[in-house]
Formats: structure tokens, sequence, C-alpha cells
């Protein structure tokens, strides 16, 4: 699991998530397990003080080699046997009477799956701060471009006016969705995992919820109800949160691609420190964040297909199944971390070129209002009538490469029902921009509150 994040893999995560999924994390964080467990028995009345603070002591992810331990769980099964048998001795060769406690009353499961969540609640930690950021930079972008006109867009040809601000509502709106959602899956996920062999806690002489309770709050972890070796749910909510939140980042990468187009050119990524250069075209300016985004989430879609494919655990212990999502979370929460870092990054210094926006929408010669005029004069001539009067008008002004404004007010059957400034009106991109403002400012008004559930950072 983790370790130095390959070429292919560092270009879209970072390397604060790939830290925290390394060896040498991994290793520490069910060595977290094994030494809270130690304590908790302590306070069970199970062991004693002393004992329990030498096997805490054993448990220094620095004593232990992670590539034999690699090798040796390869063997085993799992990385926890080796790892135990390692502690175990270390422990003997200390206090001898304290080795019969190590891993007492647990299983290898319980030691990996808290492991993971203790992995997973600093790796959540990590998104749900970088999503905060993206979204803030977003509203940032909303509040000044309230009213920025822009061509809207749809199949990718020409639609009526939008704003700008509008289209950045959308994004920072489905950020703190996606935050909300995340924060809400990892409550209920990231509990304690501890029930031994079977999930009873069988050996620990009556005193297994305790020990659990007293476990649960070392970690700092909720302790549930139940154990859920082989209840996989939550977890598969969480990933499915995690995936849904990266699929969001991507789509503002490809509205940003999209923007960055050289005929397009209505916005850009910032630049600078090795973004965006092409080895080859000096006169390029690639979508680099925008494409780190993308490409982790369609990573991510992969990497969540095979969480849900493994959750139909066997009985009380799976025979493959938690083993599959053991190497699949670290991908998953890398990608996730690649795509949010890369979306700060773009949000954080985008460059909106409000003038050429302009220029696009204007370059069109009001053929995108050709709907305002259809509906303008459909009380005068009949909807059938007006919508083939507009439509041979746009066509000529297509041809011409005229404004539609002047080719409608050169026609008769335009000229005689609608006066002059009546046309010029409806050829205001602005007065069709309906409730495109009132919209942004529901979006600002409704965002997460500093002091509520998934709150704006």
């Amino acid at each position: 699991m983790g370790g130095t994040a390959r070429l292919g893999e560092r270009m879209i995560t970072t390397a604060e998530m790939a830290a925290l999924f390394s060896d040498h994390a991994t290793i520490g964080r069910i060595l977290d397990f094994e030494a809270a467990l130690a304590r908790a028995l302590a306070a069970a009345g199970l062991c004693g003080a002393d004992e329990a603070a030498v096997i805490a002591a054993a448990c220094d992810a620095d004593l232990y080699d992670a590539d034999r331990l690699a090798e040796e769980g390869a063997r085993a099964g799992t990385v926890v046997i080796p790892l135990v048998k390692a502690l175990t001795g270390r422990v003997a060769a200390a206090a001898p009477d304290a080795a019969a406690h190590v891993h007492r009353g647990a299983t290898s499961q319980d030691a990996i799956d808290t492991g993971l969540v203790l992995q997973l609640r600093d790796a959540v930690a990590v998104l749900d701060r970088d999503l905060a950021r993206a979204a803030d930079a977003a509203a940032v972008l909303v509040t000044t471009h309230r009213s920025t006109l822009m061509l809207g867009r749809t199949l990718l040809q020409p639609g009526g006016p939008t704003t700008f601000g509008l289209k950045a509502a959308g994004w920072m709106a489905a950020i703190d969705a996606a935050r909300l959602r995340m924060r809400r899956a990892a409550e209920d996920a990231l509990v304690l995992q501890f029930g031994g062999a079977v999930g009873t806690l069988g050996s620990l002489e009556g005193a297994g919820i305790a020990v659990a309770e007293a476990l649960a709050g070392d970690l700092g972890l909720p302790c549930p109800p139940l154990p859920w070796h082989s209840r996989r749910d939550d977890l598969a909510a969480l990933a499915a949160a995690v995936t849904i939140g990266t699929g969001t980042l991507a789509k503002v990468g490809r509205d940003v691609s999209l923007l960055m187009q050289y005929e397009v050119s209505e916005a850009a990524e910032p630049g600078g420190g090795g973004r965006g250069g092409s080895s080859a075209m000096p006169h390029k300016r690639n979508p680099t964040a925008s494409m780190i985004a993308r490409a982790a989430a369609a990573r991510a879609s992969g990497l969540l297909a095979t969480l849900t494919a493994t959750m139909d655990h066997e009985q009380e212990r799976a025979v493959g199944g938690w083993q599959a999502e053991w190497a699949v979370w670290p991908a998953l929460m890398e990608v996730a971390a690649g795509a949010a870092a890369a979306t700060v990054e773009t949000l954080e210094g985008l460059r909106v070129d409000d003038a050429r926006m302009s220029r696009n929408l204007a370059a069109l010669n009001g053929v995108v209002l050709s709907e305002r005029l259809a509906l303008a004069l459909a009380s005068r001539l009949g909807k059938g009538e007006a919508h083939a009067l507009v439509e041979t008008l746009t066509r000529r002004a297509v041809a011409d490469g005229r404004p539609l404004r002047d080719v409608a007010g050169e026609t008769a059957a335009v000229a005689d029902r609608l006066a002059p400034a009546e046309l010029d009106a409806l050829f205001d991109p602005r007065g069709a921009l309906g409730a495109a403002e009132a919209f942004v400012d529901r979006a600002l008004a409704a965002r997460p509150t500093a002091d509520g559930p998934g709150a704006a950072g």
C-alpha cells in the first residue's frame, strides 16, 4: 500500500495524500490500533498498565521493515500476521509477561479495518479542506462576475446569453454539496472495527464491550453498536461520496478546458511554475490542472466499481473481499486529492476575460436571441408562422453575416408588427438573462454557514 508515488500516479495525486497511505503510515496506523488495544485491556483490568506501556512503546513504525512485512504478509494472507509476530517478539524481549497481551482478543481484520479508518479520517480531513477552498474560490468568482455576460452553450453549440457568475455558482453549489455528502458518509463509515474472531469478542472474558469502548475512546473513534467485519455498506457509501465529489471537480475541469480553447479564450488557468507548457509548441497554454481533475475522476469511477463489487463478504469473514478493498482505498483517496488540489489551483487563479466573453457573444450577430423575436411575434402571427419566419430570417442573417436585428427590421412582416424600440429591447442580451442574477444570489445565500453541517471553510 502507498509508498512513493510512481510517475504516472504522482501526476494525479498530492504528496500529502500519498504520505497518508505510505507503507510507513499504514504500518503506523495498525500499530496505533495495537497500542490503543493494550491500553484498553489495561483499562478493563485484563492486563497491567505497565504491560500495556511496554506494548505501546514497541508500536513504533520505525522499528519494523516494511519490505519484509510486505513479503511475509503476501504469504500469510495479511500483513497483520507478521507484524503482530514481530511486535510480540519485541515485547517479549522487554517484558515476557506482557507478550501474552499483544493483539489480545483481536483478529487481523480488526487491525486492518481500524487502521484504514484512521487513515481515511486523516484523508477525509485533507479533502474537506481542499473542497472548502475550491468552493470558496468559486464563490469569489460568483460574486465578482454576478452580471458578467457570456454565451451559454448547449450540446457544444451557441445557446442564449447567461452570466459567468451563474456558471461559477453551479460549480460552487456542486462542490459544497460534494463536501457535505462526504462529511455525512464519513460520520457513518469512520468508526471502530473490533469484533475478534467471529465478531463476538468471545475471548475477552465478558469484558468485550468495555474493551471496545475504551479502545474507541483512545483512538477518538465512535464505537458502533456491533462489529462490521462483513458489512461494508458504510464504507461503500463513503467511497461513492468521494467518487461523486471527484466527478464534480472533473465537471469544473471540463468547463474550464473548453473555455480555454484558443478559439474561445474566455478563461484560463493560472500559468507559471511549469504549468501548461508544451514540449513541441511554444504558443500553447494547456489546461493542465483541468486535465488532472478529469483524469482523476476517470480513475475514481473504476476504483469505486471494485469497492462495490466486493461488498458481498462471506459469512463472518470474506475470502478476498476486504483484501481487495485494502489495496483500492489508497488509490481512490489519492486521485480524489489530486482532483481537489488541481481544482483549487484552477479556481483560485482563474483568469476571466469578460471582454472576450462579450465579443464572442456579439460575434453571433444576435442569432442566439431568435427565440425572443419568435415569442414576440407569436402573439401577432401565431406560433407556427412566427417560428417559420424567424427561422428564415436567422438563416439569412447567418448567410449574409449581418445582425439579425437589422434583417428583421427590414422585413415588413416584422417591421409592421414591432416598433424599432421593441426590436432593440428584444436584441439586448441582458433582457434574456431571466432569473440568472437571482439564481446567483440564491446560491450564495444557500451556502453552508460557518457553524452548520458541511460548513464553508
